[in-house]
């Protein structure tokens, strides 16, 4: 019986499957008790471990340690130092200080060793613990292991970028961010040459502009052509991939190779700028050695590729922001056409489809349109920064400053209409007694409609509850009521009826729903609506009103509202005798009702100094402010540029941290999931999530987390974290 041996891992299964007898261990049952404790402890263990038995340094290791090891699938029973043998020199001294009875720490470890398809630079933290028989002699060690390379990595990319981008912070054209950009770029490398290029109007010629070269490595300044790279480099450079060589002299022609090396390059990684699909520039780094380039080093020259790029648009938009007031004024008079434009591209093909279908196309639409919209507005409220630069007269600097900030404000609603009827609005659903809220409305209204204007109300005998965003069904119901006071040009009767329906009824050819549903209509006496006008009436940026009186999405928001609540919104016009707006919303069961909120506090009522934040941003733009602002609120911070590594930043506890500011929308895991991971280790932790759209919390909600739309102002963090922070 062997019952220190009954582990359900797997490398216990080989351990007694293992033909033990043909090793200098012997056979299990005949192995000492202080190998089988500490084999059976190793194999209890998650953390990699290892143990190294006797003179001969058998290696024995648990189900954890399996991935370091990679293809070296015999290693167990074998003595350690022929399986690390590519490593042996290095560790010896560190075994064989074990071996004399000192246990040794070792962090981030540099080793070269065999994995995958070839030699792989990886780092180790570790430590060598000698074993010890009931004597105390030394009997063998315990290898107590983690891999450290992603992390030792992640510190290097993050130090270079974070050079490359103080370097090019004070950069006024292209051709000084490039110059900057190669030279760091390719001494972190250690490569022969880093260079950029534009390409001609035909696709195939390209010029050399700007080339850092080491010393004793040409200048490639000059015309070239890419087909003479050869068919590869020209096809995967025009599909927008990477061009990857870690030896030309094998991997091409000898023709083909003859043009890498004429640059003095074997080795090569090449990325494209791909722009309106046409291939526009091109970014490489080459090396006069052959060189298995590391998924480190890919990672990164994209990167920098990618951000040198933007820099270089910032650059450009900075001089745009400089030429005058006139451009940004000009952007904010036609803000609103250049969208209407993009959304009648769509008319043609709207009048074949049904009038459901039609909405539906304009919602996929708009929601693309609102995503083009933060992007821009991420662009402006960036260019205020180049706006602080020394030379410029006060009063230009405010009214360039005013007018920008006029522009977000303005957008930034537009994009929140527009969220609102695409139905990819953040919702924070809530149970309300729905004749509760429109009494409250009716009584608001009779201020706001004018005195000539009668509001009525109509309420069941009993109350009736829906279960959604009060705040978005508030403000449905006021952007329907204006329009009802416009249409009633300032005199009649307004009439708000709630009533409990057995179903929700065929509405613009949608089928009928059977479920309770609660009504809400708005009833005006105006002047009615024509038919045609009716078809169009939640249709985005469609109005009635003069130039300047409107933006034609109040009714869009309510309709969008309306539909990724569950319900649906109808209208019933006659001309001369008013209409009728009627929103249906899905009956909930009652719950207690949430007192409002208390008036939000401007800004912290805490000590920020004492309080560390977790900021997750994978955009290092956005990351970068995003720090720069909570800094300057006085907050410590920490920035991980994705949810894997903040929630290994986080630890099981995360105690580290007061709270977490991440983006939502990221690579990999999203925020949302994150934040419940996160929840899950510490259950008051508070949470803000920030985002331009997301379609999961459009689906979702907030899920209980404080929530803070993009473009966001250092005033509005402030009031956000000290809001989720009091309720820690």
């Amino acid at each position: 019986m062997m019952n220190w041996l009954q582990s359900s891992s797997d490398m216990a299964e080989q351990v007694r499957l293992h033909d033990w007898a043909s090793t200098p261990l012997g056979p299990l049952e005949h192995w000492p008790d202080v190998l089988k404790t500490t084999v059976a402890l190793c194999f209890a263990s998650s953390f990699p471990q290892s143990i190294i038995w006797g003179p001969s340094m058998t290696l024995l290791y648990n189900d954890a340690a399996i991935p370091i090891l990679g293809d070296k699938p015999y290693a167990l029973g074998r003595p350690f130092n022929e399986v690390w043998r590519e490593v042996w020199e290095e560790v010896r001294p560190i075994a064989q200080a074990a071996y004399e009875g000192h246990a040794t720490y070792v962090e981030n470890y540099p080793l070269v060793i065999e994995r995958g398809s070839g030699p792989e630079q990886t780092y180790f933290t570790f430590c060598y613990s000698p074993i010890r028989d009931p004597m105390g002699n030394v009997m063998g060690m315990l290898n107590t292991v983690t891999e450290t390379t992603a992390t030792v990595f992640l510190a290097r990319r993050l130090a270079v970028l974070d050079a490359i981008g103080s370097g090019v912070a004070n950069a006024i054209d292209a051709e000084a961010i490039m110059t900057i950009t190669t030279r760091l770029l390719a001494q972190h490398l250690q490569v022969s040459n880093c260079a950029y290029a534009d390409m001609d109007a035909d696709e195939d010629g390209f010029t050399i502009r700007g080339n850092w070269a080491a010393p004793g490595s040409p200048s490639i300044v000059g015309r070239y052509s890419l087909a003479s790279f050869g068919a590869r480099a020209v096809q995967q450079l025009h599909a927008g991939e990477a061009l990857v060589v870690r030896d030309n002299r094998v991997e091409f022609t000898p023709e083909e190779s003859a043009s890498y090396q004429a640059l003095g390059a074997t080795a090569t990684v090449c990325f494209p700028l791909i722009k309106d699909g046409r291939l526009t520039a091109l970014m490489a780094v080459h090396d006069k050695y052959a060189r298995a380039w590391s998924p480190y080093d890919l990672a990164l020259v994209g990167e920098v590729t990618e951000r040198s790029w933007a820099h270089i648009e910032r650059v450009r938009a900075d001089a745009a922001v400089r030429e005058g007031l006139a451009a940004i004024t000009e952007l904010n008079a036609t803000l609103e056409q250049r969208v209407e434009d993009r959304t009648a591209a769509l008319t043609q093909a709207e009048a074949a489809l049904h009038q459901s279908q039609k909405l539906e196309a304009i919602g996929q639409l708009t929601g693309g349109v609102a995503h083009d919209f933060n992007n821009l507005l991420t662009i402006i409220r960036s260019s205020m920064d180049f706006l602080r630069r020394p030379g410029l007269s006060e009063e230009r600097r405010q009214r360039y400053m005013g007018a920008v900030c006029d522009t977000v404000e303005r957008a930034s609603k537009l994009t929140s209409q527009l969220l609102a009827f695409a139905r990819r609005q953040p919702l924070n659903p809530e149970v309300f007694d729905v004749g509760h809220r429109v009494r409250n409305i009716g009584e608001m209204l009779e201020s706001v409609t004018g005195a000539r204007i009668h509001v009525q109300m109509e309420f069941p005998e009993h109350p009736c509850h829906v279960r959604v965003d009060s705040n978005q069904f508030e403000t449905a119901l006021i952007n329907i009521a204006l329009n009802a006071r416009d249409a009633m040009e300032g005199q009649g009767t307004l009439t708000l009826r709630v009533e409990r329906v057995a179903a929700l009824p065929r509405i613009r050819g949608e089928a009928q729903v059977r479920q309770p549903f609660v009504s809400v209509s708005l009833a005006d006496t105006g002047t009615g609506i024509t038919r045609d006008i009716a078809e169009r009436m939640f249709e985005p940026f469609f109005t009635t009103k003069a130039v300047g009186k409107g933006t034609g999405l109040g009714l869009s928001q309510v309709f969008g509202f309306a539909k990724q609540s569950g319900g649906n919104v109808d209208m019933a016009s006659a001309l001369g005798q008013g209409t009728v707006f009627t929103l249906y919303l899905p009956e909930a069961q009652p719950e207690a009702e949430q007192l409002p909120a208390a008036q939000e506090e401007s800004g912290p009522v805490h000590d920020t100094s004492l309080h560390h934040i977790l900021v997750v941003e994978d955009n290092l733009e956005v990351g970068r402010f995003a720090n720069q602002i909570l800094q300057d609120l006085g907050y410590q911070t920490t920035w991980a540029t994705d949810a894997e590594q903040a929630l290994a930043l986080a630890g099981p506890d995360v105690a580290a941290f007061d709270a977490i500011f991440s983006d939502v929308v990221m690579p990999g895991m999203t925020g949302v999931a994150m934040a419940k991971l996160l929840r899950q280790r510490r259950p008051a932790l508070p949470v803000v999530l920030t985002s331009g759209y997301s379609e999961e919390l459009a689906d979702s909600g907030y899920d209980g987390f404080e929530f803070l739309p993009k473009p966001y102002s250092a005033d509005q963090v402030a009031r956000v974290l000290a809001k989720s922070m009091r309720k820690d």
